[in-house]
């Protein structure tokens, strides 16, 4: 069976930490910010960690990660 390629647009989104969790980065952060508070926007700067239905579709796109 031949080798099963790495989904490139997903390896350039999602991040996997030592235990398995898929990282993402947070939306929101893009545009339109001045009506957001500080406080939110300083909490956006960071990844979130997936979903478990959203994990398990992300890891079939990175199967060597």
């Amino acid at each position: 069976m031949p080798k099963m390629k790495t989904h490139r647009g997903a390896a350039k989104r999602f991040q996997v930490t030592g235990t398995g969790k898929i990282v993402k980065n947070s939306s929101y952060r893009r545009h339109k910010l001045g009506k957001k508070s500080a406080k939110r926007k300083r909490q956006l700067r960071f990844g979130q960690v997936a979903s478990k239905a959203d994990a398990k579709r992300v890891h079939e796109l990175l199967p060597y990660k």
